[in-house]
């Protein structure tokens, strides 16, 4: 069995509120890109894992793709022995979610493929105890997100006809970094509000507050955004805490970066 998990990019990004558990309330907007890893995995004795491509980072036994099949196995206790082979084309640490898209679609495949029986809302449940981006990739539409990111109501937002250009520079942000500097509160302008309008004018208004710290401490980063709009963007952020920034095209675009850059130009859907 083969599935593609793909990633996501943020349209704005408000930290809104600290809570007493610590985490953080947030507003934004996830949007699907179809700039895929490739999930591989068949009937086994036992679980085993390998994974290829970019580069994943810590303990191979608490990947999240280990972790999602432990949690149906802790819920499942005939749940047969998997052999998984993840290969990586969404690098880690970006803001791109690729690590929640991982676990996500292999919960959904695994319910599907072994007729486990779990419903939409039970998949949304069990991935939330792996990651908070974790729930949208069970949805996969676009969708405003807050809380945690976790508490999803899809919105009716389509960019079909406009490309994006994906750029990662290799950074790590941590989230120390990403939160130096961060003041909650309730923007003056919603993401709500903002979307409805053309992409044309998202600029002018639609802001991820992670980009004033990030910026700061990695000014390469906000130089790429710079380069994006100079290219021809409509619209150009930095997706979640970073360190992927991406620009929205209404054509094809012939941009240029280093190549220790990974870049991605995808269609949008």
């Amino acid at each position: 069995m083969v599935v593609f998990p793909n990633c996501k990019i943020n349209l704005g990004l408000h930290i809104t509120r600290k809570r007493e558990d610590g985490y953080h309330d947030l507003e934004t907007i996830f949007y699907p890109i179809q700039v895929t890893d490739i999930i591989e995995f068949i009937k086994a004795p036992i679980f085993s894992f390998q994974s290829t491509g970019q580069p994943v980072n810590g303990n191979p036994n608490h990947n999240l793709c280990v972790k999602a099949y432990d949690l149906l196995k802790s819920r499942f206790p005939l749940l047969p022995g998997i052999k998984v082979h993840l290969h990586k084309a969404i690098p880690m640490g970006a803001g791109l979610g690729g690590g929640s898209s991982d676990a996500a679609f292999l919960l959904k495949t695994l319910n599907d493929y072994f007729f486990l029986g779990l419903v939409h809302e039970q998949l949304v449940d069990l991935s939330l105890q792996l990651g908070s981006d974790c729930p949208f990739f069970i949805s996969n539409v676009p969708c405003i997100g807050t809380g945690r990111g976790e508490i999803l109501e899809p919105v009716d937002l389509n960019l079909a006809g406009y490309h994006v250009v994906l750029i990662y520079p290799g950074i790590i942000v941590s989230t120390a970094d990403a939160f130096t500097g961060i003041k909650p509160g309730i923007p003056q302008h919603s993401v709500r509000s903002n979307i409805v309008e053309p992409p044309d004018t998202w600029k002018e208004w639609m802001v991820n507050d992670f980009e004033t710290s990030v910026f700061q401490k990695f000014p390469v980063i906000g130089k790429i955004k710079v380069q994006l709009y100079e290219a021809g963007a409509v619209y150009a952020s930095m997706s979640g805490s970073g360190s992927a920034c991406f620009g929205i095209f209404k054509t094809p675009v012939d941009i240029t970066f280093p190549a220790s850059y990974t870049v991605f130009k995808v269609p949008l859907q």
